[in-house]
Formats: C-alpha cells, sequence, structure tokens
C-alpha cells in the first residue's frame, strides 16, 4: 500500500480544491477528515463540495450519519480503515484531508484508550450538572484536570467533554496524556504530510468571505431545516460552527448582525486552533499558499510524494 498523503490546514484556506487538484494529479481518492462533513443535512456551512466541485473524484467520509446520531473517533477510524483497504484494491493514493486533527490522527496513529473507561452512570451526573448549572461548570471541571484538552473543546461540544472528563474520572489519566502515549507508539500508516497556510490577515479575509458567501447561498434556511426537523440545539452536530451562533439568533438571543459578528470571531478562533494543533506535528511539510500559485503548490505536492515513494520503494 502507498503512504496517506496527508493534506491539512485551517478552514477557508483552500483544501478542498487543491485536494481535488492532487488528486487528479495522482489519481486519487479524497478521504474527508472533517467531523462535520460526515453529517447528512449540514452541506453549506461545513463548506462540503458539490457533485460539480468535486469533479469526478471520488470522495468518502462524507454524508455518512443523520445529524441527530452519535458518531464517535472510534467508528470514524474503523470505517477508514475499510475504505483504505478498497482504495488500495484499486491501486488508486489515498489522500487524507480536512481540519479535524483527531481524526487524522486517529487514522494514522490509531487510539489506545477509546474503549476504556465507559461509565454511564457518570455521563447521567455529568448531564445533569450541564442541565442545573450549565455547560460552563463542566468545561471549567476540565480546565482543572487537563487544560490542554479543554482548550481545544469549545464549552458547547458536551458530548466530547464529557466523554473527556469520563475518561479521567475512569482511568485517572488526562485524554491528553492518552493522546501523547499514542503519539509515542510506532504509527499504524505511513504517510506524508502537508499543511496548507496563509498570512494571517488574508485567512481571516477570506474566513470572512466565506461566511457572507454561506450566508447568500442559503446557511440561515439550512439551520432553520435541521431544527424543523427536530434536531436540538445540544447535539453534536448543532455545536459547528455557523450553526450554534444563527440557531442562537433564530431563537431570538441577539440579531442577526451580532449572529453573523459571532460567527467570524468563532470561525477565526476555530482556525487559530487548528494551526495550534497542526504545528505540534513537526512531520507536516507546510506550504504557505499566498506564496505560491495553486498549480505550484500541486506541484510541489506531488513531486514531494512520488519523490518519497520512490525512495522507499513504495510504487
Amino acid at each position: 500500500m502507498v503512504p496517506i498523503l496527508v493534506i491539512v490546514g485551517p478552514t477557508a484556506v483552500g483544501k478542498t480544491q487543491l485536494s481535488i487538484e492532487v488528486a487528479q494529479r495522482v489519481d486519487g481518492e479524497i478521504i474527508s477528515a472533517d467531523s462535520m462533513q460526515i453529517y447528512r443535512g449540514l452541506d453549506i456551512g461545513t463548506a462540503k463540495p458539490t457533485e460539480e466541485e468535486r469533479e469526478g473524484i471520488p470522495h468518502h467520509m462524507m454524508d455518512i450519519v443523520e445529524p441527530w446520531e452519535e458518531y464517535s473517533v472510534a467508528e470514524y477510524q474503523a470505517m477508514v480503515e475499510d475504505i483504505l483497504q478498497e482504495v488500495a484494491l484499486r491501486d488508486k493514493v489515498p489522500i487524507l484531508t480536512g481540519g479535524t486533527g483527531l481524526y487524522i490522527r486517529a487514522v494514522l496513529e490509531g487510539f489506545i484508550f477509546d474503549g476504556e473507561g465507559k461509565d454511564e452512570a457518570f455521563r447521567t451526573r455529568m448531564q445533569l450538572i450541564a442541565e442545573t448549572q450549565g455547560n460552563e461548570a463542566l468545561h471549567s471541571r476540565l480546565q482543572a484536570i487537563d487544560p490542554q484538552t479543554a482548550n481545544r473543546l469549545h464549552p458547547n461540544d458536551l458530548r466530547r467533554v464529557i466523554r473527556a472528563l469520563e475518561v479521567y474520572e475512569t482511568t485517572g489519566v488526562p485524554l491528553s496524556r492518552h493522546l501523547q502515549m499514542q503519539s509515542e507508539q510506532p504509527p499504524r500508516h505511513k504517510s506524508i504530510k502537508f499543511g496548507l497556510m496563509r498570512d494571517r490577515k488574508r485567512l481571516y479575509e477570506r474566513i470572512d468571505a466565506r461566511v457572507d458567501m454561506m450566508l447568500e447561498k442559503g446557511l440561515l434556511a439550512e439551520v432553520q431545516h435541521l431544527l424543523d426537523r427536530g434536531l436540538s440545539n445540544e447535539s453534536t452536530a448543532m455545536q459547528a460552527l455557523g450553526y450554534k451562533e444563527l440557531v442562537a439568533y433564530l431563537r431570538g438571543e441577539y440579531d442577526r448582525q451580532e449572529a453573523v459578528r459571532l460567527l467570524k470571531r468563532d470561525t477565526r478562533r476555530y482556525a487559530k486552533r487548528q494551526l495550534t494543533w497542526f504545528r505540534r506535528d513537526r512531520n507536516i511539510i507546510w506550504l504557505n499558499l499566498d506564496k505560491l500559485s495553486t498549480e505550484e503548490a500541486v506541484e510541489q505536492i506531488t513531486s514531494i510524494y512520488w519523490r518519497n515513494c520512490e525512495q522507499n520503494n513504495e510504487i
């Protein structure tokens, strides 16, 4: 099996189009590593590429569960394992791309903790605390025992906050430490990783422009449709950027202008957290798309990938 070609980067940096062009060059198939594109019906807000935009390139791990369903990292990892085998049988190059660092790490390194530390009674107690004291109460608890995990999770990402607390409660070891121990193990899969970046000012301009474009495409109607289907704003799917802010607007918590301001602000903050996560990986080859044309970036990625494969006799 050839190495997995990995393309990561912050939201709005330009991963989608560039990955498609790379796939065309290397005869590849794309595997999405986006924790929200897995949900059906979350299309505009997650910047899910349309069939036309995919240009005939197979895309995997999109639209696989309903937005009210629970979905774990372990499930994602298992499904991608099957897809990797299928891609190999077709003699295609697997291209893992997205901005959810935890999903990417799960595929490349595997996890040693996910099946451990299940405690339904503890989860129920935490849910009760969230209902009576608010989500911030649980997030503060997590901050006290595992600040690294707390810093990457939004207080409203209740399921993952409770899971992190549960791991510590049942194993005595913070979730971040579990991840660190796993990173010290040999990787599950060989990979060649590329990171896309832009100058901060330009990235933030792209984020603001993308939010405006999503609203023009009908993001508000998409959020309303999900609510009309009975989807709770506490569900994991509705914690996605663009959804939780507009839910609050639709419920009269603030006006549209404030909702858009918060959405742009939260997206910029999310991009910053993504970059912090990825920059810890010293094996990522970074490309600045403000200094390279798309064609130049694609050329660099494909040439480095094939050269690495040839050097290691993997083609």
